[in-house]
């Protein structure tokens, strides 16, 4: 496959081992910092093998995020979208305004409400049971993606419940997948500069298997470009890795570009913030090799790209561009560079120009839908 390129014998070694089985940390260590010839061999490897496993189709799917409250009590060093509660820009959406994003999100052809929020302080479960009972009730057929590994946390302490019954109560009263935020990056030593106040590695790990094992799949998300290194970025892969080699219950993997212009940590003074293009792409790519068909579906994520770089991204191991979103106000806090709402004819205008099928789908990647 690399005869006519200028690749090094190295990097071939590892791209032919790649075609036929996982590669090792080792071996995706050394992939994350190639540069020059050796970057085309390493996102071809990833093209290709993203064809292997999932064909030509570029899935998606239409849905809403609903943030109903921006106040939080982890402020975190990478988010401009926390506030305190008191202030004048905090904001708790009540039960109307609630309703009334998602009746224009379901008029608009949405399958999947994205329910997310700060960490409240007075968020207990009664309170994420309250909203999803008021959305179901509404929109019984609309699936809901909803909280994070720690905001299910945090809710279980306040309401002195154990996360295994805090689960299965929100997955009865209609929570159907999990997102993978609040993951940022698995290693203590980067979460102890960019969100001290937030879950560790081993207590984010738990909540998730937690999820899974009570029968609520989900996401896998990475956040990069900020004061981790790159071994770090491996790191984190490869605990996703180890992850869904135990519970199968990760429906994709997210990796989500940094976006520090808005920082708290970049206002303070932080450099050298925010990943490169190529950086980018290695991550897709080396995501891909990692994963494989373990995880079948990598996500490009358009509203930290953009839409011209994600169609780029889409040759680079990945196979889904996410969703239509109807709002994402924490990527517009940061800056979203081509805004925070698509719609399904961009979607699929960027896909066919690649020469491949623009597929919508539902939250678990069980039932597709083509577009005209």
């Amino acid at each position: 496959m690399f005869d006519k390129l200028p690749v090094s014998s190295k990097t071939e070694k590892i791209l032919t081992k790649s075609l036929d089985e996982e590669i090792s940390v080792e071996e995706a260590n050394h992939l994350m910092n190639i540069k020059g010839h050796d970057l085309y061999p390493l996102l071809a490897t990833a093209d290709f093998l993203r064809h292997q496993i999932v064909g030509d189709n570029v899935t998606f799917i239409n849905n809403c995020n609903i943030n109903f409250t921006n106040i939080c009590t982890v402020r975190c060093g990478f988010c401009a979208f926390g506030k305190d509660a008191n202030d004048p820009d905090a904001y708790i959406l009540n039960d109307e305004q609630i309703l009334e994003k998602a009746e224009g999100a379901v008029l608009n052809g949405a399958r999947e409400f994205t329910l997310m929020g700060g960490v409240h302080p007075d968020a207990d479960i009664d309170y994420y049971l309250h909203l999803l009972t008021l959305l179901k009730d509404n929109y019984p057929d609309v699936t809901i993606h909803g909280f994070s590994p720690t905001m299910v946390r945090d809710a279980c302490l306040a309401s002195g419940m154990d996360m295994v019954e805090g689960f299965e109560v929100l997955k009865d009263a209609g929570l159907d997948t999990l997102p993978g935020t609040a993951a940022e990056i698995l290693t203590d030593r980067s979460r102890e500069i960019i969100c001290p106040e937030k879950v560790s590695v081993a207590e984010w790990v738990d909540a998730v298997k937690t999820a899974q094992e009570v029968g609520i799949k989900g996401s896998a998300t990475i956040m990069y470009g900020h004061v981790e290194t790159l071994e770090e970025r491996v790191e984190h892969i490869d605990i996703i890795r180890q992850i869904q080699q135990d519970t199968h219950g990760f429906t994709e993997f997210i990796p989500m570009t940094f976006m520090h212009e808005y920082s708290p940590i970049f206002m303070e003074g932080q450099t050298n913030l925010g990943a490169t293009g190529t950086q980018d792409l290695k991550l897709y790519a080396v995501s891909r090799l990692m994963l494989r068909d373990i995880i079948p579906n990598i996500q490009v994520s358009w509203v930290k790209m953009g839409f011209r770089f994600a169609q780029v991204s889409l040759i680079a191991g990945t196979n889904d561009l996410g969703g239509t979103l109807g709002g994402d106000e924490l990527s517009e806090a940061s800056g979203a560079p081509d805004g925070v709402d698509a719609s399904i004819n961009t979607f699929a205008r960027m896909v066919r120009d690649l020469g491949r099928h623009p597929i919508e789908r539902n939250s678990t990647y069980t039932e597709f839908y083509e577009i005209e």
